[in-house]
């Protein structure tokens, strides 16, 4: 198979963007520059916020999602990845509306936790997500079941997400992520990074369970696409 060129649709937000974009770097097997796949980064922090529209108070998202892949595709992206868990609740719609494949970092994730043999996953997500059912559909899907936060705790993800690392406080996040991941860790056999912020202030070693980082997954299996070694 042929070399394809990945395709990031960013900006939500610009800082779990870069991290995804060093992230297929750093797991290119590359010697040298030259190994390195193409990758197109559309970066648009300016699309609405995916949980404020999903809770029913906030401009709709779709139009500029929609916008964002076409230009990738335009632009000669072979598939398209997004960094932003939340932004998969219109993933069906991104996808109707591009000739390229969504490589979708939700269902990916879930296949990872499948392949695991976990039966019972904790989630840390926005509201958003949460309520939206991103997760739950897919993991549902392979049996297994998902463990949240309280409604108390909930709050103090959203906390971390927006205040803290969306707001450039990333000890403040993670403080307050971490809080949360080990009450949840408690009831799970796993922990999902359901949100790109909390990949970038929650590590494996924190925690006495497994960490299964949807960043991580989506970047292996980008790389894979793009060199060749995998089909969709």
């Amino acid at each position: 198979m042929s070399e394809r060129v990945i395709g990031i649709l960013g900006g939500m937000g610009p800082l779990a963007t870069a991290d995804l974009f060093r992230r297929i770097i750093e797991k290119t097997p590359a010697k040298r520059d030259q190994d390195h796949p193409r990758v197109l980064i559309y970066n648009d922090p300016k699309i609405p916020d995916r949980t404020d529209f999903i809770l029913g108070r906030g401009e709709d998202p779709r139009p500029e999602l929609l916008a964002g892949a076409k230009k990738l595709e335009e632009c000669g992206a072979d598939f398209v990845i997004m960094p932003c868990n939340t932004a998969h609740f219109f993933a069906e719609t991104v996808q109707k509306g591009i000739g390229i494949p969504l490589v979708s970092m939700v269902e990916e994730t879930a296949k990872r936790v499948k392949e695991m043999g976990i039966r019972k996953v904790g989630l840390l997500a926005t509201d958003g997500t949460v309520k939206g059912l991103v997760y739950h559909r897919a993991l549902l899907r392979h049996g297994v079941q998902i463990a949240l936060p309280s409604k108390k705790y909930q709050a103090m993800v959203m906390e971390g997400i927006y205040d803290g690392v969306k707001a450039g406080d990333l000890k403040k996040g993670r403080e307050l992520i971490l809080t949360v991941a080990k009450r949840l860790e408690r009831r799970s056999e796993a922990i999902i990074a359901g949100c790109t912020e909390v990949s970038l202030v929650l590590k494996p070693g924190d925690l006495g369970v497994p960490l299964v980082d949807p960043m991580d997954v989506i970047a292996e299996r980008a790389v894979r696409l793009a060199l060749g070694m995998e089909d969709f």
